[in-house]
């Protein structure tokens, strides 16, 4: 079995946030997890449902402030075991090509970091 999940943990203020979400991605550690942080969230894996729930509480505990907001969206898979690179990889055999633009994903390129400010080489 394996259990997919998007995580997204954030405090509610103005200004960066990359110092926060860096320490809900570290709390992600001490987990029998695989995570893979993009500009919209953090994908998770694990065997179990236990331990993905373990392991995004501890995330979410770990972001200081007086108000966090998380979004968890999971996929249970219970009858077989796909990774979310095959996931990927699915659509891109349907695409033909990688699942992605060639416009702003250059070395360096343009899009958004973690803290949501403009991530270009400016």
């Amino acid at each position: 079995m394996t259990v997919i999940a998007l995580l997204s943990v954030a405090p509610v203020v103005e200004g960066s946030m990359a110092g926060e979400v860096a320490k809900a991605v570290e709390a992600l550690d001490d987990f029998d997890v695989s995570y893979e942080t993009n500009p919209m969230g953090t994908v998770i894996e694990a065997d179990d449902i236990e331990e993905l729930m373990a392991a995004a509480t501890a995330a979410h505990r770990a972001v200081d402030g007086d108000r966090v907001s998380t979004v968890l969206k999971i996929d249970d898979k219970r009858t077989r075991t796909e990774p979310a690179s095959e996931k990927v990889e699915a659509v891109e055999r349907e695409l033909g090509r990688p699942a992605r633009s060639d416009a702003g994903n250059e070395e360096g390129g343009g899009g958004t970091n973690a803290d949501g400010e403009d991530g270009g080489t400016d």
